[in-house]
């Protein structure tokens, strides 16, 4: 039975997505040749200290190992020159007034607006603007605010971080929002500029992360286009852990010419963190989709966090009951790198349209936190 304007107010949707990718690619290649640079100028700046054991000699990094261990070919980022450089090894680019669109709003506003676009909307419908991300450029005034005045857009903005599952916890607070009648158009926002975070001089963690902005225009589906994804439910979960951490903030800051602390950066014990929150997401899949009377085996489509390729395989494999395809899970990770809460929005925003109506799908983010959250969709058209 069709169902009537009234049945369908108060159902939230999915109407579309946009992507802002940097026009900046750094290849494996290219960034072993750049630490392998800084390692060989280190360990001949230190040999005195190195030779008497009072300084650990760094050890070179390859593709191979790269590769190996996370699936990453190749990342894109807003500066690439200054990254590359083994005298400076991080992002670099000239401040901008308070009175010009900060950098994080420009690419969030990029996103937001071909996903505007896509849907057919005019800023103007907009309610909300929520920016999900891992790492906000200021504490305030809100990220979400600017990128609502840039775009014209009434109403009300605020920032939110849950890390790497920002945006999945975002479409849940804006779906929430559709359900109570207190907004019926609501942009999430993600503009992740991850390589801020990352010390690119950690062999064991430089290879990671990469620049990108998502969004997501989450709405009733009394107005929503004819094509779009209904969100049949949604899950979080938070579990308090330090095996990712990163400790900058205005009461602890690092020092400003990048000499800082480690755990000024993005840290953390890669180990655990695969042990621990694999069988943790793959059961909170399980569960919310016998919740939502949905049989996780036949789910078309999971578009997972992309932070490491193995993880990805074994979560599919418990939640499918055998090993996914790149159909059933398709990735984004190795051209984009870990892109933090954006990641699962990429690969769903590329990976989605061939989809028939019908389908059930899986978007899922899991991170720092520990921070996890699924958002069940099904195709409509």
């Amino acid at each position: 039975m069709e169902l009537t304007a009234q049945d369908r107010t108060g159902r939230p949707v999915i109407s579309a997505t946009g992507l802002f990718t940097p026009e900046h690619v750094i290849t494996n290649e290219e960034l072993v040749a750049s630490y392998n640079d800084y390692v060989e100028g280190h360990n001949a700046s230190n040999a005195n200290a190195i030779a008497a054991g009072e300084v650990e000699a760094l050890q070179p990094s390859s593709v191979e190992f790269i590769e190996k261990a996370s699936g990453i070919k190749a990342r894109h980022v807003m500066a690439k020159e200054p990254i590359l450089d083994p005298d400076i090894m991080s992002p670099r680019w000239e401040e901008r007034g308070n009175d010009e669109l900060s950098i994080m709003a420009e690419i969030g506003v990029k996103a937001a607006r071909q996903a505007l676009e896509r849907a057919g909307r005019d800023p103007k419908d907009v309610d909300a603007v929520l920016c999900a991300a891992s790492n906000m450029q200021r504490a305030y005034p809100a990220m979400a605010i600017e990128i609502q005045q840039e775009l014209g857009i009434e109403g009300f903005g605020f920032d939110m971080n849950v890390a790497c599952s920002s945006a999945t916890f975002g479409i849940q607070t804006a779906a929430d929002y559709i359900r109570a009648g207190n907004a019926k158009s609501v942009l999430v926002v993600s503009p992740e500029i991850t390589s801020g975070h990352l010390n690119w001089r950690d062999r064991d963690s430089h290879f990671i992360f990469g620049d990108v902005a998502t969004a997501v225009l989450v709405e009733d589906a009394a107005i929503a286009p004819p094509e779009h994804w209904d969100i049949l439910g949604t899950k979080l979960k938070t579990v308090f852990s330090n095996n990712i951490r990163n400790n900058f903030g205005f009461l602890n800051r690092a020092h400003p010419d990048g000499d800082g602390k480690p755990d000024k950066l993005f840290v953390q014990e890669g180990r655990k963190v695969f042990k621990e929150v694999v069988p943790m997401v793959a059961q909170m899949i399980i569960d919310e989709a016998e919740r939502l009377e949905i049989d996780p085996k036949g789910l078309r489509r999971l578009w997972l966090h992309q932070a490491n390729a193995g993880m990805n395989r074994l979560i599919s494999h418990k939640v499918l009951g055998h090993e996914a395809s790149n159909d059933e899970s398709p990735t984004v990770l190795d051209t984009y790198a870990n892109t933090s809460s954006a990641g699962s929005i990429i690969a769903f925003h590329k990976h989605s349209e061939d989809l028939a109506v019908g389908d059930d799908g899986l978007i899922c983010s899991f991170g720092a936190g520990y921070s996890a959250g699924t958002v069940f969709v099904r195709k409509v058209g």
